[in-house]
């Protein structure tokens, strides 16, 4: 179970990856216009532009990052206490931002419509289980 848990979210997590390194090497995929792209994905007031690409390419590593720790805790015989310190470090950071997605605060600093919409049915939505799955996965190896 563990393993299937895992595999959903390493994917998940590589595909945003995968779009987060995209717009680091200046695509604007899945949006041609750079200034929508930004409405869309970024949401600020009055945004014009997509943020720096080393912040993109930061973002994109991380994002990897974290699958790969996903995949890893889902071993029950390697990383030890620090492995399981840092899948908690991801359930805070997931849920946290899960949540904050749904406060009156986060939606006076996106209010982009575009990225409102995305945000309340998708980007939100997917943080909480995010972080629920990295919560499971801890659960299941300490078990």
């Amino acid at each position: 179970m563990n393993m299937l848990i895992s595999s959903f979210m390493f994917i998940a997590l590589f595909a945003i990856a995968i779009a987060h390194f995209l717009w680091a090497f200046g695509r604007t995929w899945p949006i041609r216009d750079e200034k929508l792209l930004a409405q869309t994905v970024v949401g600020f007031k009055d945004i014009q532009s997509m943020p720096p690409k080393l912040a993109s390419f930061g973002v994109g590593i991380a994002t990897f990052t974290a699958g790969i720790f996903a995949l890893a805790l889902a071993d029950h015989d390697s990383g030890g206490l620090w492995l399981n310190l840092a899948g908690l470090a991801l359930a805070a950071i997931f849920l946290a931002r899960g949540i904050v997605g749904y406060t009156p605060w986060w939606a006076g600093l996106t209010p982009e419509p575009n990225f409102r919409l995305n945000d309340r049915r998708v980007y939100s939505p997917l943080c909480l289980f995010l972080g629920l799955g990295f919560l499971v996965l801890l659960y299941l190896r300490l078990a």
